[in-house]
């Protein structure tokens, strides 16, 4: 049962990752570079040091930097000890994936679970705990990690499977974390 759960998972990204074309290439080659997103997070930490002032924001922007950290650290652990090749690398379907796309990117790394999906998920709902009393529109944050994590699968480097489970990690980190942080800034600051 698990071997064809996989199979579906490779047939799945095979016809994901045609979906694409040459014209939307560049552009989902820089939704997936973490660099062009900077804009934004410039813009989260002016905004919650706006909301927040220097010192509590200070220590909001601090957990935001160990939250990156720790979801980076613990994906990669998990990709270094499962051993599964990403879908460019996958003999069985390696040729079935857009070739324009193998000149472009083509990580060595092993694909199982999407480091981008975990911690743009995460990322962004702790983002989004900390701001929703004062901004309802901060919930449209969540199409930083949707568009982020397709990426991944548009590019051929991850399997929907990798996405979709680090996107449920970064959904149970975010809850996690941000129930640690409150007693921490409660601490701190009431």
């Amino acid at each position: 049962m698990f071997d064809s759960i996989l199979q579906k998972d490779k047939e799945l990204s095979v016809f994901l990752n045609n979906l694409g074309s040459e014209q939307w290439d560049s552009f989902w080659l820089g939704i997936t570079n973490q660099f062009y997103w900077a804009p934004l997070f410039l813009f989260i930490l002016i905004l919650i040091v706006k909301t927040f002032g220097w010192k509590r924001g200070g220590v909001m922007i601090l957990a935001m930097i160990l939250l990156v950290t720790i979801s980076d650290q613990l994906t990669v652990f998990i990709k270094d000890n499962s051993f599964r090749l990403r879908p460019n690398n996958d003999p069985d379907i390696m040729d079935s994936l857009r070739i324009s796309l193998r000149e472009f990117t083509n990580p060595q790394s092993h694909s199982f679970m999407s480091g981008h999906a975990t911690t743009s998920t995460f990322f962004s709902l702790f983002t989004i705990f900390l701001l929703r009393d004062k901004y309802k529109q901060i919930y449209f944050l969540l199409l930083f990690p949707a568009f982020f994590a397709y990426s991944r699968l548009y590019l051929g480097v991850h399997f929907p499977s990798d996405v979709f489970i680090g996107i449920l990690l970064g959904i149970l980190l975010a809850n996690i974390y941000y129930f640690f942080f409150k007693k921490l800034d409660k601490k701190l600051f009431f």
